[in-house]
């Protein structure tokens, strides 16, 4: 029972330059299953792209409603960022995470995929020869296409193989070599919805000590492993898992995308620890001239050359919304917590109709409902998978894209809508009838 023909998929592909939906990227699989959706005029149910299921949080709209008419657009941001979001971003950071880190060492940037690219560049041109990222897999795609475009080696260990190994004695094992200039995860995991867990977190700051590599922790998805209950309340402990309580060279990305689905205003900080940040680097100076001192480099050097600065009403609108939260009037995990809600029906579709998960567990046991997680079905590779989901009008994305071993794609859950869970069901009856599973 397709919902889209085979050759109907065939033409939408040739014109957009898309060889098949199981090898596009993230972006593409959106643009195909739009331009499919438009073109047949049936709705497709969106599982591609992570961006936030709710409508932007309007304490930040407001302020930055307010701030515009207070004339803030006439002047260009410091690149470092506005005191009033540095000074917010403290505040959210010692609430939230219990971490004490001064308002200097916040940056606002465009987002925390602009984080992200700042802080690789940063990372890999410090020390000459030491150029290499280890990067914790399955990880986001983006990030891999962002050290293309920095032309950045790089390395993807599957966490689970460390775990099997023996987490730390595995991950120094992979950074002997001394080349590495960096470690990158994130926690939870895009795509597996795994986290590290506290052991695992000293663990890396133990190696990443020794070995002299930098950690750059992405928890984009802050406060969202909806299995540890009292994560979000402000200025209480337990507090989410994080290399920033351990100390030593650290960059933290946070994101207003999810946090307060504020995607479309591309705003987040990068918090950098004080002795990465004042550490100095001959090889900084000399490529960017001036002090030669981390901080003022990847800001004055790097950010500043790439966006000039973060726009200034966003600034005053994430500034508004940490405020709040840490105020306890804006309670920000209430509303996320729903993702965990809409995962939790899809996999009981899913599970029912043959499917499988591909990642069920990290070292805290079972993975929590959430804002991703990864589906295989039994006898298809993943881009098999995707092409096939995508002729039964579901939009997902191949786990191979994301780095990851195993076969399966990856699924969103924000951006079901309420009236769909019917027919994700229908279709996925379909999709089981068509697809028997042979039992040998």
């Amino acid at each position: 029972m397709r919902v889209f023909s085979k050759e109907l998929m065939e033409r939408v592909c040739r014109r957009l330059s898309i060889e098949r939906p199981g090898t596009a990227s993230i972006m593409d699989c959106a643009k195909l299953s739009s331009e499919l959706e438009a073109e047949a005029g049936v709705p497709m149910i969106h599982m591609e792209l992570g961006s936030p299921g709710f409508a932007p949080n309007r304490i930040g709209a407001e302020a930055e409603k307010a701030a515009l008419d207070a004339g803030v657009g006439s002047k260009y941001p410091p690149t470092d960022g506005l005191p009033v979001l540095k000074e917010a971003s403290s505040r959210f950071v010692k609430a939230f995470l219990g971490l004490d880190l001064d308002p200097l060492y916040h940056i606002p940037t465009t987002g925390s995929m602009l984080g992200a690219f700042g802080a690789l560049a940063a990372a890999t041109q410090c020390v000459p020869g030491r150029r290499k990222v280890l990067v914790l897999e399955p990880s986001f795609s983006a990030n891999k296409q962002q050290m293309a475009i920095l032309d950045i080696p790089w390395k993807g260990v599957e966490t689970e193989k460390l775990r099997q190994r023996g987490f730390e004695a595995a991950l120094e094992e992979e950074l002997s070599d001394g080349d590495y200039a960096a470690i990158m995860y994130s926690s939870p995991n895009n795509p597996s919805w795994m986290c590290l867990s506290e052991a695992e977190i000293r663990a890396v700051a133990r190696v990443a000590s020794s070995s002299g590599a930098i950690v750059i922790e992405d928890i984009a998805y802050f406060c969202m492993d909806l299995r540890q209950g009292g994560y979000g309340v402000p200025w209480s402990a337990p507090y989410p898992p994080s290399i920033s309580r351990e100390g030593g060279r650290y960059i933290l990305l946070l994101s207003a995308s999810k946090i307060f689905s504020y995607a479309g205003q591309r705003i987040g900080v990068m918090c950098v620890s004080p002795e990465l940040y004042h550490e100095h680097y001959p090889a900084l100076q000399k490529r960017y001239g001036g002090s030669g001192i981390f901080g003022l480099t990847l800001t004055g050097g790097i950010l500043d050359m790439i966006t000039s600065g973060c726009t200034a009403s966003t600034q005053w609108g994430l500034a508004a919304m940490m405020d709040r939260s840490c105020e306890g009037s804006l309670d920000f995990v209430s509303y996320i917590s729903e993702y965990g809600r809409r995962a939790a029906r899809m996999k009981e579709i899913f599970l029912k109709h043959g499917f499988s998960l591909s990642y069920r567990s990290d070292a805290e046991g079972p993975i929590a409902d959430g804002f991703f997680f990864t589906l295989s079905y039994p006898g298809m590779d993943s881009a098999a998978l995707v092409d096939e989901l995508m002729a039964y009008g579901v939009s997902t994305v191949s786990l191979k894209a994301m780095g990851s071993a195993r076969q399966g794609v990856r699924v969103c859950s924000s951006r079901i809508l309420e009236e769909q869970f019917g027919l994700l069901e229908e279709r996925m009856a379909g999709f089981e009838m068509d697809h028997p599973i042979v039992v040998r």
